[in-house]
């Protein structure tokens, strides 16, 4: 398929809006994605066919001091990230800190249970039986 004769002239109409911040079509981010959105032409047009315009939109960006809004995404994800990283190792750290605690613990139950389990199956004789007593009253 052969690009439209006023492709380029669209794409250029495009950048103007976005950096102009009246984008109709596209959310105006400063990306080629919205730049293509916003121009009604496939992405690769920017990509493969009219990379001086792509380049040329890269560059006012620049120019303007601006981050652009999937950098800007990326590295709030990336903060993010790593915060929950910085979470994670921590909650790690303490679960292997309890570890000992919790082997220890379930030996000692262990132990326990068994020394349990073999006093039912053999019963001490800890109880004495008391012998009925002689009264010294023969009327008792």
């Amino acid at each position: 398929m052969s690009p439209a004769l006023d492709e380029r002239d669209r794409i250029k109409a495009a950048m103007e809006r976005i950096l102009g911040g009246t984008a109709h079509a596209s959310n105006g981010a400063l990306t080629i994605v919205a730049l293509a959105q916003e121009a009604g032409v496939p992405r690769n047009a920017l990509t493969q066919r009219h990379l001086d315009l792509k380049n040329d939109f890269y560059e006012r960006v620049n120019e303007r001091g601006a981050t652009p809004d999937a950098e800007a995404r990326l590295r709030q994800k990336v903060v993010k990230l790593k915060e929950t990283i910085t979470s994670k190792n921590a909650e790690l750290d303490r679960l292997r800190a309890d570890v000992p605690a919790l082997v220890r613990t379930v030996n000692q139950l262990t132990l326990e249970n068994r020394q349990l389990r073999e006093a039912l199956a053999h019963p001490a004789s800890d109880v004495l039986a008391f012998r009925k007593r002689r009264s010294p009253h023969p009327n008792d």
